[in-house]
Order: C-alpha cells, then sequence, then structure tokens
C-alpha cells in the first residue's frame, strides 16, 4: 500500500468510472465498497428467471464517443434503443406524458382550466424570478395544472413540498411546452415528445450489466470494506483491520456521510453537513405470473389516493427481464417511513388492479420489499450555502 495512491470510495457508477479513467491515466489506486457487491444504485439482481434493477435506470449517452464504448463494452445486440412510453394516470384515465403538454382525455371542465391557466401564464406580465420550485411551476404552467400534477406529484417524490425545493434543478427535468405544444396536447393533434428521455438506451440484461463492463475494466476493487475513518494529518484510511495510507480520497458518497468519517471536522463544515437533506425511497419488485397489461416504460400517479408516485416495467423495457410470457414491475411508494411487506402489497395489488397494469392481485408472483436510504437529495437553498462552505474544505485537503 503506497501513499502515493489514490483511494475511490464508493464501487457505484461514478467511484467505477473514476477508476476506470485511473487505470487508464496509470495513477495507483483501488476503490472501497462497503457492500459485497459493486454497482451502488445500479445493481440488477437475479431470482428465478426475473431480473430486478434497482428501480428505473436509463442510459442517454448523449456523448458519442461514450456511446461508441459503452456499445462496445456491452457487445452487439446488448444495447437496446428505446422510444419512451410513459403516462400519467389520474381521474381515472391515462393521459400522455408530460401533464402539462397532454390534457386530452381527461375530464372536460379539467383539461379547460388547465389550458385556460396556462395561457394566462404564458400571457402575464414578467413578475419577480421564481425562486422555490412551487413558484416556478405556478408562473410556468398556471395554477390548475400545478394543483393537478406537478404539486401532488413532486410533494409524493420528494417527499417534502415543491414550495421548500429550489428552483435551479428543474431546467433539464421538467418539460416546459410551448403554448402551440399545450393546445396540440389539448387536442390530441399530433402532440411532440417533450422531455430529456424522450429517447434512451438500456442495456438488455438490466443496468447492471454496465457495472459488470465497468468492473472488468477498473482497478483493484476491494468489496465488504466500508470507509470507517479519515485521518486527514496522516493521511491515512482506516478500515476493518487495516490503515491505508493515499495522496487523494475521491468519494462519491453522500457528503455528509462522508464527513461523518473525517476525525474533527472545523465546527461550520460540520454544522454545513446537519444541513444537507436527502429522503429514503421504499418500492416494491413485483414478479408477475402474466405480461403487464399496459404498454408503458413507466407510469406517473399524483394522486394523494395512491400509495405511489410511479410504477415501472422492467418486462417492457426489456423482455430479456423476465421469463418468456411473464412480466415484472417496480412500484415506487410514497411514504418514507418503515413498511412491512404484509401490510402494503394488499393496497398496492388492489391499485395496480384498478389502473389496470394487472387484471387481479393474484398476477403477482412474489414481491420484494426494497429500500433506498439516499435516495432523492432535497434541492434547497440550504444545500447551496452549506456546499460553499464543504467542498472548498474539503478540495484543500485533497478529497
Amino acid at each position: 500500500d503506497s501513499g502515493d495512491q489514490v483511494l475511490v470510495l464508493g464501487a457505484g457508477l461514478a467511484g467505477l468510472s473514476a477508476s476506470v479513467e485511473l487505470r487508464r491515466a496509470g495513477v495507483p489506486h483501488q476503490v472501497l465498497e462497503r457492500d459485497a457487491q459493486p454497482g451502488g444504485l445500479c445493481r440488477t439482481s437475479e431470482e428465478v428467471g426475473y431480473r430486478f434493477d434497482r428501480t428505473g435506470h436509463l442510459l442517454h449517452l448523449r456523448d458519442e464517443g461514450l456511446r461508441r464504448e459503452v456499445t462496445e463494452w456491452l457487445g452487439a445486440g446488448a444495447l437496446l434503443d428505446v422510444e419512451r412510453r410513459s403516462a400519467v394516470f389520474s381521474q381515472g384515465v391515462y393521459t400522455r406524458y408530460p401533464f402539462q403538454a397532454n390534457v386530452h382525455g381527461l375530464p372536460p371542465e379539467l383539461a379547460y382550466a388547465c389550458v385556460r391557466d396556462f395561457v394566462q401564464a404564458h400571457f402575464a406580465a414578467p413578475g419577480a424570478p421564481a425562486t422555490t420550485f412551487e413558484d416556478y411551476c405556478l408562473q410556468t404552467f398556471g395554477r390548475a395544472i400545478c394543483d393537478a400534477f406537478m404539486i401532488p406529484y413532486n410533494q409524493k417524490l420528494w417527499g417534502v413540498h415543491p414550495r421548500e425545493l429550489d428552483r435551479s434543478w428543474c431546467d433539464r427535468f421538467v418539460p416546459r411546452p410551448s403554448l402551440d405544444d399545450v393546445l396540440r396536447g389539448a387536442f390530441g393533434v399530433d402532440p411532440p415528445q417533450l422531455g430529456y428521455n424522450a429517447r434512451f438506451v438500456y442495456p438488455r440484461l438490466g443496468a447492471g450489466a454496465l457495472v459488470g463492463a465497468l468492473v472488468d475494466r477498473a482497478g483493484h476493487v476491494r468489496l465488504s470494506t466500508p470507509a470507517l475513518r479519515v485521518r486527514l494529518a496522516a493521511r491515512k484510511l482506516l478500515v476493518a483491520g487495516a490503515e491505508l495510507p493515499f495522496s487523494r480520497l475521491l468519494s462519491s458518497l453522500p457528503p455528509d456521510v462522508l464527513l461523518s468519517c473525517i476525525a474533527g471536522p472545523p465546527h461550520a463544515v460540520a454544522r454545513a453537513a446537519g444541513r444537507l437533506r436527502s429522503v429514503p425511497l421504499s418500492y416494491l419488485d413485483l414478479a408477475l405470473n402474466t405480461p403487464v397489461e399496459q404498454p408503458h416504460h413507466w407510469v406517473y400517479v399524483p394522486e394523494e389516493r395512491f400509495s405511489f408516485y410511479r410504477v415501472g416495467s422492467y418486462s417492457n423495457l426489456s423482455a430479456a427481464m423476465c421469463p418468456p410470457n411473464k412480466g415484472s414491475l417496480y412500484v415506487e411508494l410514497a411514504t418514507r417511513e418503515p413498511l412491512e411487506l404484509a401490510t402494503i402489497l394488499p393496497r398496492v395489488a388492489a391499485e395496480l388492479t384498478e389502473m389496470g397494469m394487472i387484471r387481479a392481485p393474484e398476477a403477482i408472483r412474489f414481491a420484494r420489499l426494497r429500500r433506498i436510504e439516499h435516495a432523492y437529495v432535497i434541492f434547497d437553498r440550504a444545500r447551496e450555502e452549506a456546499l460553499r462552505v464543504i467542498e472548498p474544505f474539503l478540495a484543500e485537503r485533497g478529497i
């Protein structure tokens, strides 16, 4: 173990990608992963012929050089080029995604209100720039679209009200339709495919296939090796049974988790770390005895009466994700509280039946309840202020 080495913390996509580049550059390094397998949030597990990602993981690969490289890594036919099939389920009907540009099919009074309020917002005199996500939505889409979708859906997804979110994150991820888009979508006249994910690529055998390709090209990956303590003055990292010297640390851990490993950070840095927020996610992986009854890759579910905010289909993304003539789903649950499978599954099964995703609860062969602790970063104003304290502290110390 040389003191000249770089230690990479975390063997998810970020850590493994860093390792690939370090190896190409000839930089001595190790990757340390707390879990018994690599991949982080991008693993694919298999059970009796069903393959499950950790909910939906899609690749965009807009850089042509990177796309060629990943295609070469995975081999011919391993990467599917997919045109998005997504929808919104509300008011008892399916409408096209994104909601704000596709109100055709909703109850007429609601569709009218959505278009009316969008037009009023579109032609309104400019006001003060929006600072919260709620204000951004109201200024951009109008009240009716916000009440019917933007506010309830995002509250279910983030676990906090949109007024707590800063607006800075949303420009890429929230499609902003033109007036013509909204009018076309209101009458069902060749509505456009909007959003950054209108087309994407997906590994035929699940997102974890990319992890395997990266591991093959990465440096030494030490599994079941969590970082326990960082001694900055000594330039050493304590892991179980050893202290590893390092020249630099490259961390893909949540910043507050990383800082909890650093001995004696300044009070201002520790206080900043305490202001960072994220929310966990509980979700169900469902193996079905039948194909999924709807063709969608995923569906947004804004209404509070449903226990989940999004349901997606692994098997609609790739038929290889389950046995022939079967199906599989992931169901992202709105509550952040700990759950019991026996309690939540009957409700979810009834709701999926109501939506027509499955014909009856008996279509579910088995279910697995999963949890991701750091699922969504809360993009609030406190986050930006905290990072302005944390990032210089880390950078000055070679982290």
